[in-house]
Parts: C-alpha cells; sequence; structure tokens
C-alpha cells in the first residue's frame, strides 16, 4: 500500500490542534461522560463522529441498550438508535437519537447529519466531512418524585427552553486506515456557556489500523483514542477488536484511563445482521456506588 504522506501530516496535525477546542453544553451532560456507549468504537462509529454516516454503502441500521448489572432503581440506562446511509453522489445522512435517564432526570438529544465522502486515492482513500444539526430536551419525571410536588423549582426546570447544538467531525480512511476527529456542539463552543461545569466532553480523536489476516482470524484491528473531559484528566481508551471466521464472528475490549474495561462478543449473519454483548467495569471512584454495566447492540444491514 502506497502511503499519501503530505495527507497524513495534514490529518495528523489536525488531530493534535482538536485536543485545544472546548464544548460547552450538551453532549457532556449525559451520565455516559467518562464510559460512552461502547458501540462507538467499533460497533458503530457514526456515535462518536458525524463524518461516519453513510461512509459504507446501503442503509445500517443500529440499536443500543445499556443498563448497570444491579439493576438498581434509578441507575443510569442508556438507549441508542441510528439509521445512515449513503445517498450517491459522495453523500452521506444519518439520524440518531441519544436517550438516557439517571434518577429523576432524562435527557434526550435527537440529530440531523450530513456528510460528504472525498476520494483523495485510488486505494479506497478519503477524507470525510460530517455535520450534525441536533436538539436536546431534559426533563425531570416528576410522577416519580418522592417528595413536594409542588415545588416551584421543579416545574420551573421543565419549563426551559430545549438546547439547540451541532457537531462536526472529519475521518480519513482506507484499506487499513481509520483516523478521526470529532468537535461536538460547536454552538456552545462560540457562545461559551456553562464553562465552569466539570465533565463536559470537549473532544473526541481515534486511530485505527487493519490487518486483514485469514480465515479463522479474519482480521485484527488496533485502536486508540483521545477524549476530553473537562476540569478532568483527559481519557486515553486503548484496545483491539478481532474478526474470526470471516468475519462472522468478533471479540474485542478496550481500557479506558478512566480505570473502566470494556469487552465484548458477537456476531455478524451474512452482513445483513450483528448482535453484540458488552460488559464495563465501572469507572475507579465510582465502583463502591454504582455497579458494572451491560450493553446489547444490534445492528440491520440493508443493501
Amino acid at each position: 500500500m502506497k502511503f499519501c504522506t503530505p495527507l497524513y501530516a495534514v490529518v495528523f496535525f489536525l488531530m493534535t490542534f482538536s485536543v485545544h477546542t472546548l464544548q460547552a453544553q450538551t453532549v457532556g451532560r449525559t451520565v455516559s461522560v467518562f464510559d460512552p456507549p461502547a458501540a462507538q468504537y467499533f460497533f458503530n462509529q457514526y456515535l462518536a463522529n458525524p463524518a461516519m454516516a453513510g461512509l459504507d454503502s446501503g442503509i445500517h441500521i443500529n440499536v443500543s441498550y445499556r443498563r448497570p448489572s444491579d439493576g438498581i432503581p434509578g441507575a443510569p440506562v442508556t438507549q441508542t438508535a441510528s439509521v445512515d446511509a449513503y445517498m450517491g453522489h459522495r453523500v452521506g445522512a444519518g439520524f440518531n437519537v441519544y436517550n438516557d435517564k439517571a434518577g429523576l432526570l432524562q435527557r434526550t438529544k435527537a440529530a440531523l447529519t450530513y456528510a460528504y465522502h472525498l476520494p483523495v486515492g485510488m486505494n479506497d482513500q478519503s477524507l470525510s466531512f460530517g455535520l450534525s444539526l441536533a436538539v436536546e430536551v431534559q426533563r425531570l419525571n416528576i410522577k416519580d418524585l418522592n417528595g413536594d410536588m409542588n415545588d416551584p423549582s421543579l416545574g420551573a426546570f421543565n419549563r426551559r427552553d430545549n438546547y439547540f447544538e451541532s457537531d462536526f467531525g472529519m475521518a480519513y480512511t482506507d484499506h487499513h486506515f481509520t483516523i478521526q476527529v470529532a468537535m461536538p456542539n460547536l454552538i456552545g463552543q462560540v457562545k461559551n456557556d456553562e464553562k465552569n461545569i466539570a465533565g463536559l466532553a470537549t473532544f473526541f480523536s481515534a486511530a485505527a489500523y487493519k490487518f486483514n489476516l485469514g480465515n479463522e482470524i479474519s482480521g485484527i484491528e488496533p485502536k486508540v483514542c483521545y477524549r476530553g473531559v473537562r476540569g478532568e484528566e483527559n481519557i486515553i481508551d486503548a484496545g483491539a477488536n478481532i474478526g474470526l471466521l470471516n468475519d462472522w464472528a468478533n471479540v474485542f475490549g478496550m481500557y479506558h484511563s478512566s480505570g473502566s474495561v470494556s469487552a465484548g462478543a458477537g456476531f455478524n449473519y451474512k452482513s445483513f445482521i450483528a448482535l453484540q454483548a458488552v460488559y464495563i467495569t465501572q469507572t475507579t471512584g465510582y465502583s463502591t456506588i454504582m455497579a458494572n454495566s451491560f450493553e446489547i447492540n444490534l445492528r440491520l444491514n440493508i443493501r
């Protein structure tokens, strides 16, 4: 494989520069800042980066469900659903919904995505750019409240305006490499809202290289991600996905410098339906108050 040296230099510079960008509001306010959906690493990369929408041909329908293993009432539960497709003429499109509930608070974010995939070489090399326009709704589930139902602060919270956002991402892909950067909530960055709130996501970047092998072990794809969290140490995610039996099955694992581990396995039937089960250990410092989690991911590919 021939390498496009200037292109790799540009992409590397953009990844390095992106660590200085800041996000102001919505994406980082979800309960999964430290441990986002495990599906975003290999199973459904569109969750982390709008540039990945419609990267492959066909229509891709994904759903994900995550909850703590102990089932304690009020514990965080996260659900995602997305559809993305290649529309032709280098254009991809997508729609995703992210919903999480923790105690009385429920957050729902819905986003529409436009992506453009620009060929830059003869070996399926391409640069992709994606932009999502989103709205987030935050509400308190008052009917589950054990307290004063007439507290005016409850009604005031539920009467707040919804949040409008935009997320931007870019990626370089070829037969082996995937290098990407995502900057969530550009509107919040410009407005610089809630700049003193810790725990907000600030950026996402990742680099992976896939080794295509034989039949029993179809391929091995190591991956390293670097994520920013305001007011906390930035997080490194490192691991690999291993395809088995001509990609009919896979196993993967990711270690997160926040102290948690994600590990899972799945199968892929004729590239039409894929199912993956993931177990996630709790972040260091939270293991005494929250249980480990499990996540189920399902994908349908319509060609």
